[in-house]
């Protein structure tokens, strides 16, 4: 299983927010969309291993935690449109209800979040590392196939976030040499993890 939890800073965590202006008053819902397609989505189908969640710790409003699971995904386009208006959609239909989680559509689960409890809970998960710029170049580590990885948006992780995150001691992993956006990370990842699951083929070359 292949998960992502990426931590979302500045979008109104109740859905409040335009489809016509998603990288400004949407609080970079744009960057958002685009990871989320690319976590997901190949040529023609869904990447049904995979898991994306979105913790949305903008205040005021309350933490929200929507996840995506690939084995029910439905309704998901590569445009970052109709990826944004998905999740709009599972954040509006949560507002003001009771505590319990929802399943807004297909493979779409809304429902409360928390800070530090989701993101510790998370960074339990087997495979847990943390996408960092400093951290330790990708092709030089060990994967399993159980991967779960923390970034965040377009935004670093705030103060508290990067204390769960130094604390929990999981590998800090950088993707490259270069800074990249949250939706290339998660490109180079699925990318390596797909040719580590796929093994050598005829006429490569060690090194």
């Amino acid at each position: 299983m292949r998960r992502f939890l990426l931590l979302v800073h500045r979008v109104p965590p109740d859905g409040d927010f335009s489809l016509n202006d998603l990288a400004n008053g949407g609080g970079r819902m744009d960057e958002v969309a685009q990871a989320v397609v690319s976590a997901f989505l190949t040529s023609g189908d869904i990447r049904r291993d995979t898991v994306v969640e979105l913790l949305f710790v903008r205040d005021p409003g309350g933490v929200r935690r929507v996840e995506l699971l690939g084995s029910g995904l439905r309704y998901l386009n590569p445009d970052e449109r109709s990826t944004a208006a998905l999740i709009k959609n599972a954040l509006a239909r949560y507002a003001g209800r009771p505590g319990r989680p929802i399943e807004a559509s297909p493979g779409v689960r809304v429902g409360p979040g928390s800070l530090p409890e989701d993101l510790e809970t998370f960074l339990r998960n087997p495979g847990a590392l943390w996408l960092e710029e400093r951290g330790e170049p990708l092709r030089s580590r060990a994967l399993g196939t159980e991967v779960a990885a923390v970034l965040g948006d377009v935004f670093d992780p705030d103060p508290t976030e990067r204390a769960i995150l130094e604390r929990s001691g999981v590998p800090r992993v950088s993707v490259g040499p270069r800074p990249l956006r949250a939706s290339q990370c998660v490109i180079v990842l699925q990318n390596e993890l797909d040719l580590r699951e796929a093994g050598p083929r005829p006429g490569d070359t060690p090194g």
